[in-house]
């Protein structure tokens, strides 16, 4: 008869009356591992969602649900503190995420305690923005700050571009985060420099990107700017797929024909020559871009450079391209109808879209380069020469950034209507080092600001 037991460490065998004393062989532990889904963390100051970081470990030997997971201020806790970091979940993965105390960078130590007395470490650098405007309406989406324009894709997401590369981004708009999917179709369209994209807009499948047509910010013509491009959706939501469609690169060349021979009443020939800067009152700077009411082949192209005339006037300019399905289609020529010149209260326009009803918002700015103090509002327009558009709502202009993008028109009919807009924050000084956002070194700590706005 045989019987085992355990005790204290020293198991008990009895063979045939005679007692064995054999030692219980000890556990031993590896040494804890940790990895975290991302080096650095962005945050700001009143943010609600900000984005977390996933925190992986693991030790041979022990069941994870034993591992304890904490972090510590290891520099400036005046931007966040110990008791500013939270750690959720028991597996393997667990979620940290960081509430902003202040403006600025710190860094955290990321500790796993395993069993044994073991541990293991990780530094998570941190960067927090100021506090803005109503943030509870407030989102931000990381790796990029140029947001330039957005197009809905459905199911909560919207795909964002960037004026200072060719990566479109799609973004989940509910939440503070990196984006979900990227692509970069510079390789098709062959470039190898920024088309500084501007405006969008999506007919059916189709999504319509155009640059912004004019010259640098140092006057100086980039061929990559003018282009307009295609690409086309499959999927929806989370699962929005793009693939590239065409090109054409002669819209800008046919905008300043056309003004020529009726002319000059835009002075894009001007605009457009060599050391004019595009962002002027009598520059060339495309940034809407929106079919017609009803139409799938009347695209308007809103500019924020020129005012038409520049002077007098001071009125926004839009130039309808009426075969701009079949430019970029088959490389038809552009033709173009009259101008559409709308009072903005000296305001240019900054993005223009439409909802299936073919009611418009149009989100005006300044002219000027350097404009984030100047005054920003939206506009209700029924798209039709010679009807005049309604301001809805003055933008806040305190917060940093200028707004960019309009990601969908509701039905404006609804009192208490909401839109989303998107800041271009690229010459922001968002942590407080005198850096722009879009020279800052990590692209974690880059990002734009999405709004909701309530309509009046």
């Amino acid at each position: 008869m045989n019987k085992q037991l355990g005790i204290a460490g020293i198991a008990a065998l009895v063979v045939a009356g005679t007692v064995t004393v054999v030692p219980a062989q000890a556990v031993t532990y590896g040494t804890p591992t940790i990895s975290l889904s991302a080096s650095y963390l962005s945050g700001a100051v009143g943010a609600v969602g900000d984005p977390v970081v996933n925190v992986t470990v693991g030790q041979s030997g022990a069941d994870v649900s034993a591992l304890t997971v904490s972090a510590s201020a290891s520099s400036k806790a005046s931007v966040a503190g110990t008791g500013d970091v939270t750690v959720t979940g028991a597996g393997a993965v667990r979620q940290l995420a960081v509430t902003a105390r202040g403006r600025g960078y710190t860094n955290l130590t990321v500790k796993v305690a395993g069993l044994g007395g073991k541990s293991a470490t990780k530094t998570l650098s941190y960067a927090a923005s100021a506090a803005v405007q109503n943030p509870a309406e407030a989102r931000y989406f990381t790796g990029a700050s140029d947001s330039s324009a957005a197009v809905d894709v459905d199911g909560g997401y919207t795909v964002v571009a960037d004026d200072e590369s060719n990566v479109l981004r799609l973004y989940d708009r509910s939440c503070s985060a990196a984006p979900v999917r990227t692509w970069d179709f510079s390789s098709q369209l062959g470039v190898t420099k920024e088309v500084d994209i501007e405006g969008a807009t999506l007919i059916g499948n189709t999504i319509y990107w155009t640059g912004s047509l004019g010259n640098n910010k140092d006057g100086e013509y980039k061929a990559p700017r003018n282009t307009v491009f295609t690409t086309t959706v499959t999927g929806s939501g989370s699962g929005t797929q793009l693939a590239y469609g065409r090109s054409y690169k002669k819209l800008r060349d046919e905008l300043v024909a056309w003004d020529t021979a009726n002319g000059n009443r835009y002075g894009f020939a001007a605009g457009t020559a060599a050391g004019e800067a595009p962002k002027q009152i009598d520059g060339f700077n495309v940034e809407g871009l929106e079919f017609a009411p009803g139409s799938t082949t009347t695209a308007y192209l809103g500019f924020r450079a020129p005012l038409a005339p520049a002077v007098p006037g001071g009125k926004a300019l839009i130039v309808p391209v009426t075969n701009f399905d079949k430019v970029l289609s088959s490389g038809a020529k552009a033709t173009f109808g009259a101008g559409i010149e709308l009072d903005l209260g000296g305001l240019a326009i900054r993005d223009i879209r439409k909802n299936a009803a073919n009611q418009y918002l149009i989100l005006a700015g300044s002219w000027a380069a350097d404009d984030n103090s100047d005054p920003y509002a939206l506009y209700q327009w029924d798209g039709v020469a010679g009807h005049a558009p309604v301001k809805r709502a003055d933008l806040p202009t305190t917060d940093p950034g200028g707004w960019e993008a309009v990601v969908d028109v509701p039905d404006l009919s609804v009192a208490g209507a909401r839109v989303q807009l998107i800041t271009d924050s690229g010459s922001a000084d968002l942590y407080g080092d005198g850096v722009e956002a879009k020279d800052l070194a990590h692209p974690e700590w880059k990002k734009a600001r999405a709004a909701w706005f309530t309509l009046n």
